[in-house]
């Protein structure tokens, strides 16, 4: 039986990123040693990083001025590093989830701290409009899809100082006006590689501002000023990142990755408007076109477990929804096909005819 992966991260990537990403594991450029077992300083393996830099550089038209960074510790890390090298005086935040949440929590070890707005009390189920962003805030951090609860911010917001963004679920889904922020971050699990590497671009004339002393792991500066090679770097990870870059690129480039994304989505949705069983838990203007959440309607209760059921016995994988939603969740990212999708409506309309 097919399965098709809905994961919501680690999570799907293009069989051809897998294979090819194998195939080097078991020998890695004709080299007799095995990637997962060269040396970072390795001569050959130099051009991966420099191509994916270039790559990332080229999908999403960074302008000049900016370095992109592969480093560990995921995003989780990066709510730490960001306070730590661009907080000035204030942040500004938008709670938007739990991982805008956890973000802000770390910002404030380091200065002021304003919320500018939050949707928390109505557990996250859009996102906040009509509110105004300090104009004395170092920056404006925006977590750009929110994962466990199916709310995005697909267009870049327009406000009177620098953003950063957390855009491990979403980055390389869309155009993004890089000029507008002085970081992007991203775990690469959901919508690049494997889980193990997180790509940074930031703004170089912004660091170096912090009125702190940073230690040398935590500054930016130290993995600028050696190309993400200041110590041992994910080195798998990146080659994945790499083959997944070729993929979008040969694809059509983040333009298609939208198109995909939308068309993918506008599938899902339809279904979940259409079947009596299901409906959404976010606004509409503010749906996700990465994870898409739904529940089944309050007079259906009694069938989530048993729909759950059927889906993994026709090939559903993690769709499970976050226990701080229920339900259901269908994380469709750049690897995602129409096919699974469409398994995945079909699942839906034959359990209504059943029930």
């Amino acid at each position: 039986m097919k399965k098709y992966n809905f994961n919501a991260g680690p999570s799907m990537l293009p069989r051809e990123v897998i294979e090819n990403t194998a195939k080097q594991i078991l020998d890695f450029n004709g080299s007799g040693l095995s990637l997962a077992e060269i040396s970072h300083r390795a001569k050959d393996f130099q051009p991966v990083v420099d191509e994916a830099e270039a790559l990332i550089k080229e999908l999403l038209n960074v302008p000049e001025g900016y370095s992109v960074l592969f480093l560990g510790g995921g995003a989780s890390l990066e709510f730490c590093m960001i306070p730590f090298n661009f907080l000035i005086k204030k942040a500004a935040y938008l709670n938007t989830g739990v991982w805008a949440k956890k973000a802000m929590k770390e910002a404030k070890f380091f200065g002021e701290v304003v919320e500018v707005a939050s949707s928390a009390d109505a557990n996250y189920t859009f996102i906040p409009k009509d509110w105004s962003c300090p104009a004395d805030a170092d920056y404006l951090h925006i977590t750009s899809n929110n994962t466990i609860y199916g709310t995005e911010i697909r267009k870049d917001l327009d406000v009177n100082v620098p953003m950063i963004s957390d855009m491990s679920s979403d980055i390389l889904s869309r155009p993004v006006d890089v000029s507008k922020y002085d970081c992007i971050y991203a775990g690469a699990q959901k919508n690049l590689s494997m889980a193990g590497v997180t790509v940074i671009i930031l703004k170089n004339d912004k660091l170096g501002k912090a009125p702190r002393e940073i230690p040398t792991m935590l500054d930016y500066r130290t993995h600028v000023d050696k190309g993400s090679m200041f110590n041992t770097p994910p080195v798998v990870p990146i080659y994945t990142a790499l083959e997944n870059l070729r993929w979008i690129k040969k694809k059509g480039g983040v333009e298609a990755m939208d198109r995909r994304a939308n068309e993918r989505a506008e599938i899902v949705y339809s279904e979940i408007e259409r079947n009596k069983l299901f409906k959404g838990t976010v606004k509409e203007e503010d749906r996700s076109v990465m994870n898409i959440c739904f529940v089944m309607n309050d007079e259906y209760k009694e069938l989530e477990k048993p729909f759950l059921d059927y889906a993994i016995s026709k090939g559903m994988v993690g769709i499970k929804g976050h226990r701080s939603v229920g339900g259901f969740r269908a994380s469709c990212y750049n690897a995602q096909t129409i096919e699974g999708v469409n398994a995945l409506v079909k699942c839906m309309k034959d359990f209504e005819a059943q029930n």
